[in-house]
């Protein structure tokens, strides 16, 4: 299939149009490279466009005629939605609703969409499942949510079949070195570890020591970004197979703290992880792990890189590499 990958110049965006190529699939990259960069559009043409720009979206869809969308195109970080709710709903809610209205108009009626499970907020009980209450503790949840809730309703009124793959923390890069995970500034904790490690970015700051966990820091689930791209190209055949609508989520199960992560990073380079206590950061839940059971069961997915270990070798090795 021809397939639209929306935010396709992103760290997660590119490693699904990898996978697509991969697959069989012929992967089109439309990203307005904000956030993304050009380097990483290797598999497939770029279209520079803002999904928020209607005219320019709807053309790019004349031309290129996909027969699927992978939706990655968003604002993501929990702690500047805190500060900018405005930005947040107007690139991810307004942004999701131009993409359905060009795909609407171009008669492309399969979706896979980046949801996150930034959707649960502070769940009752743990692992996080499927049906797990859906209470954001944050804008950028909020969004997500909201995403989700517009699918479903376009779902039910034009007949758009679409996935919605909750994932967890993204982390890693491409084991083959060909992509990896570079932001400007860097708000994820293993490559911030990693910098920190490496002496290049200072001392990492610990948000939080004071969490109801066994160390005082949160708890949370690492996903391999090539597993997440896996999971993406898996949810698109499952559509085309007249699979139904719905939501899964992406996660190992396997919660790590973060002093976990910071002693998996210094066992990995041999270096120490210079870093300070700082306070916690609004809008972040103490603990969130995933029971990833049904997109075993629907999807046939499973992590081929379960292990922290693997995660932050291949990050480190993609530092190694550009930094």
């Amino acid at each position: 299939m021809r397939v639209a990958v929306i935010g396709g110049a992103g760290y997660i965006g590119s490693h699904a149009a990898k996978a697509l190529a991969q697959a069989g699939h012929e992967p089109v990259v439309i990203d307005n490279l904000s956030t993304g960069h050009r380097e990483a559009v290797r598999w497939g043409p770029l279209h520079q466009v803002d999904i928020r720009d209607r005219a320019a979206l709807r053309a790019a869809f004349a031309t290129i005629r996909p027969e699927a969308v992978m939706h990655f195109a968003a604002l993501a970080y929990v702690g500047d939605s805190m500060c900018d709710p405005l930005a947040y709903y107007d690139t991810n809610v307004a942004g999701t609703v131009s993409l359905l209205a060009a795909m609407r108009e171009t008669g492309c009626s399969r979706i896979v969409f980046s949801s996150s499970c930034a959707t649960y907020g502070v769940p009752d009980t743990l692992p996080i499942t499927e049906s797990s209450q859906q209470r954001p503790t944050n804008p950028y949840g909020e969004t997500k949510l909201a995403c989700e809730r517009l699918l479903h309703w376009t779902g039910v009124a034009h007949g758009t079949s679409w996935m919605a793959l909750r994932y967890f923390n993204a982390a890693g890069a491409d084991p083959e070195g060909e992509i990896g995970e570079t932001h400007e500034p860097e708000p994820h904790l293993i490559p911030l570890a990693l910098r920190a490690a490496a002496g290049s970015g200072g001392a990492l700051k610990v948000m939080g020591t004071d969490y109801p966990t066994p160390d005082g820091t949160a708890l949370r689930d690492y996903v391999h970004v090539s597993d997440l791209a896996n999971a993406h190209v898996l949810a698109l055949k499952h559509l085309a197979d007249g699979g139904a609508s719905g939501a899964v989520n992406l996660g190992t199960g396997t919660p790590h703290s973060v002093l976990g992560v910071i002693r998996t990073v210094e066992a990995v380079t041999g270096r120490t992880v210079p870093h300070e206590l700082a306070d916690r950061r609004p809008g972040d839940p103490p603990e969130l792990w995933a029971d990833a059971n049904l997109a075993r069961s629907l999807l046939g997915w499973s992590p081929r890189y379960p292990s922290l270990d693997q995660m932050v070798e291949t990050a480190w090795a993609w530092m190694a590499k550009t930094r």
